[in-house]
């Protein structure tokens, strides 16, 4: 049995990259999800680029900095396929929750996918170790490699695309570059090497040098797109924000009854399509969503980008048949056809809204929505 270590300082190496391929890849995408198809399908790959070269790279930063009393290289074939299998299975990651309804299902089945592609990743790559081989896969410590994996990968997902607005993104990241370099030392932990005498190596192979530079060159170019994504993204948070302070309900005489909206405005909202800007009205609207920077019409054409805010859509909508249901949600009242009170919220249903079924009521909205709806 041999023993082995690691160099600290490419440990912490590892976690910047991680860190860094990250947040590269989710915030790449903020916004993507109201895109046209074709550049939807080009930022998706480029941020499933970003995110599985960033595990790969971290894997083999990390493996550059253990150390063995003996020497090793690695198969290039193997190596290129761990790769590409980490690229793969965090692009099906990201077409979970850019194409089609991002529910919570889709969430996590897309955070299950990026923890199999890190495992996946992990242990193909350490597969295509030559002269040198790991054995004793302890069926204790791959299951917590398994569970650590899945479960943080499922956490970062939640966290970024639960509400996608850029301190969710922030802490999904830091998430997601911790569990990747949770799972490369966990597993690590249960991974023992010996050497095989009189091995021939077969095909291409890599030594630590030749993998030193590929990896350097990933890293720098996973360096380059941080700082540019980076750039964009700083260069947003300037902007005007979603409000989501809980806002506390104004006093009202407990006698008078619910105002009432004789006449309300009819505004015209502005949504984007094919590189132009249309209109519809607002009475035509069943519900608008917060998206980022951003919001979705819910009208009977479909699901419309628009990109006022959701802050700029209340303003506008303040005199018309709209309530904000949740810090996320406005709806119409003419087009809830029936409502549901449960314990701590709400439910408002709608029949002829395409995309949507239902829209939750939040605590701290209820009393004016049912006031609003007459219930």
């Amino acid at each position: 049995m041999l023993e082995h270590g690691h160099n600290i300082y490419l440990i912490v190496a590892a976690l910047a990259i991680a860190v860094m391929s990250g947040f590269t890849g989710l915030s790449l995408t903020q916004g993507a999800s109201a895109m046209g198809v074709a550049r939807r399908k080009l930022v998706v790959s480029m941020s499933a680029i970003a995110l599985g070269s960033g595990i790969w790279s971290m894997h083999f930063v990390a493996m550059l900095g253990m150390t063995l009393p003996v020497a090793f290289h690695y198969d290039a074939l193997v190596t290129m396929i761990s790769a590409l299998v980490a690229i793969l299975l965090t692009g099906i990651a990201l077409l979970l929750v850019h194409f089609g309804a991002r529910t919570g299902v889709r969430i996590t089945l897309a955070g299950i996918c990026v923890g199999a592609g890190i495992l996946a990743m992990h242990y193909i790559g350490m597969s295509g170790i030559q002269e040198v081989k790991p054995v004793y896969y302890s069926a204790f410590g791959v299951g917590v490699a398994i569970v650590a994996s899945v479960l943080l990968c499922v956490v970062s997902f939640w966290i970024s695309y639960g509400h996608r607005e850029s301190r969710n993104i922030l802490t999904g990241t830091l998430v997601f570059g911790i569990s990747v370099v949770a799972v490369h030392f966990i597993a690590m932990a249960s991974t023992h090497f010996v050497k095989i005498d009189g091995a021939q190596s077969t095909g291409l192979w890599m030594s630590n040098e030749v993998l030193a530079f590929g990896v350097t060159l990933s890293s720098f170019v996973i360096s380059g797109a941080f700082l540019l994504v980076g750039v964009t993204f700083a260069a947003g948070l300037g902007k005007p924000q979603d409000d989501t302070r809980m806002r506390q309900p104004v006093a009202e005489d407990p006698g008078a009854s619910a105002p009432a909206l004789s006449q309300p405005q009819i505004i015209r909202i502005p949504y984007e399509s094919d590189g132009q800007a249309h209109f519809v009205q607002s009475e035509d609207v069943a519900a608008v969503q917060a998206e980022g920077r951003y919001t979705y019409l819910y009208h009977p054409s479909g699901r419309l980008f628009c990109p006022w805010s959701i802050s700029t859509m209340e303003a506008k909508l303040a005199d018309t048949r709209f309530v904000k249901v949740h810090r996320s949600y406005l709806v119409n009242t003419n087009h809830v056809t029936s409502f549901q009170r449960k314990k701590d919220n709400g439910v408002c249903f709608f029949e002829q809204a395409p995309h949507l079924d239902h829209v939750t009521v939040s605590r701290s909205y209820l009393k004016q929505v049912r006031e609003r709806l007459g219930v």
